[in-house]
């Protein structure tokens, strides 16, 4: 097998990079081409044979472990999936709009069987969404510190309340995975648990944001868990939550440069085709410039999450090279996308192309995952601070 070392994927992942790729070109796209611009989701009636081919290509929920139904994909075979799946209209919204399904998130594997068999499994089977609440208004990027949401174990079941926001998938979710305070302040004192939607003490709303589909606010009064939907030890949430924030900024990252290359791919055929002033854009050395730095920086930033995925697989703790990989992921695709629009001038804002919203959709993703900034004073603790790289 080949080793990142000789600068070439193993085959087996050249070859699910290919499968992914046609099943983008030829399946993907042309659903979604009669879509309204800035629709996130495909109506069923699309959709249910987009999932059904998914699932006799081996691409079905990708992060979840075989034995559960999903492709059990290792983290760099993730990141190749990630990459591809996105280069589409709706691309930058989660796995080209449910055409993959939706992995449920990886904690709760570390649940009881019961937990596994009632929650994830009909999940994964139907192909539904679920979400992860930790963000709250009190400080999004420090979760460990700023989470106010408390439960209190009265009897056989815990009593939630607070407040989370800008939690992805909720209204469209039967459940999910809340965090909460069970004891004192830090990480030792938060607790997870699993959640159902539509029931008494529960009110999800709307947070409008720049994209076209948008993450909600969750507010619990007196919401009651079954004591036996604790996820793990009382306690010991965050230490389970750890391992699932740092693995996910690394796919999270590889979408990113999918979206920077598709756009960089459109660029360069408009820059070929486009004539101004009697010569083609491609000639000019001010656009040439433009497409060369973006090749550059995009082959950079693979490479990075490459190493970071192909680390993790490895065994390795990858908290440094996750965080590398975020921040200079996401900001090279961000100027990426921003050059590309430049290049087409006026048609690179028109909802005729995706770029603008793809400019938009990568706007949100360098906050996301864990902020730029903060990814920097992980990378920073590691270099000068003679701490270890934390979450």
């Amino acid at each position: 097998m080949n080793t990142l070392g000789s600068w070439q994927l193993p085959e087996e992942l050249r070859m699910l990079q290919e499968t992914t790729r046609r099943f983008m070109e030829r399946e993907v796209r042309p659903a979604e081409a009669t879509e309204p611009h800035d629709s996130w989701k495909l109506p069923k009636e699309k959709l249910a044979p987009l999932q059904k081919k998914a699932r006799e290509l081996g691409l079905w929920c990708v992060q979840t472990p075989a034995e559960y139904g999903g492709a059990g994909l290792n983290l760099l075979g993730q990141c190749i999936v990630a990459e591809e799946s996105v280069k589409c209209k709706m691309g930058a919204y989660i796995a080209a709009c449910g055409a993959f399904g939706f992995d449920p998130p990886n904690i709760i594997f570390s649940g009881t069987r019961a937990q596994i068999e009632k929650y994830a499994l009909p999940s994964i089977q139907k192909g539904e969404k679920t979400f992860v609440a930790i963000t709250e208004a009190s400080g999004g990027s420090d979760p460990g510190r700023a989470i106010r949401t408390r439960a209190e174990k009265k009897g056989d079941r815990y009593i939630l309340n607070g407040t989370k926001i800008f939690i992805s998938g909720a209204s469209e979710s039967s459940w999910g995975v809340v965090f909460a305070r069970t004891s004192g302040p830090g990480r030792e004192g938060i607790s997870a648990f699993i959640v159902e939607t539509g029931k008494p003490g529960l009110t999800i709303s709307p947070i409008p944001v720049i994209r076209s589909y948008y993450p909600y606010e969750m507010h619990f009064d007196n919401y009651e868990v079954p004591a036996e939907n604790l996820l793990g030890q009382e306690g010991k949430g965050f230490a389970l939550a750890e391992k699932w924030l740092v693995h996910g900024r690394v796919p999270y990252a590889a979408a990113t440069i999918g979206l920077g290359q598709a756009s960089l791919e459109i660029a360069i055929d408009w820059a070929r085709q486009r004539e101004t002033f009697g010569g083609r854009l491609a000639d000019r050395q001010a656009i040439q410039w433009m497409l060369v730095d973006s090749e550059v920086e995009l082959r950079a930033a693979r490479l990075l999450v490459y190493e970071a995925a192909w680390k993790a697989d490895r065994g390795d703790d990858i908290k440094l090279d996750a965080a590398i990989a975020k921040v200079y992921g996401t900001e090279t695709a961000g100027r990426v996308v921003d050059r590309c629009i430049q290049v087409l001038g006026g048609m690179g804002v028109s909802c005729e192309m995706p770029l603008e919203r793809w400019y938009r959709e990568l706007r949100i993703k360098r906050v996301g995952e864990g902020p730029s900034e903060i990814m920097r004073m992980l990378i920073a603790r590691h270099l000068v601070g003679g701490k270890s790289v934390r979450a």
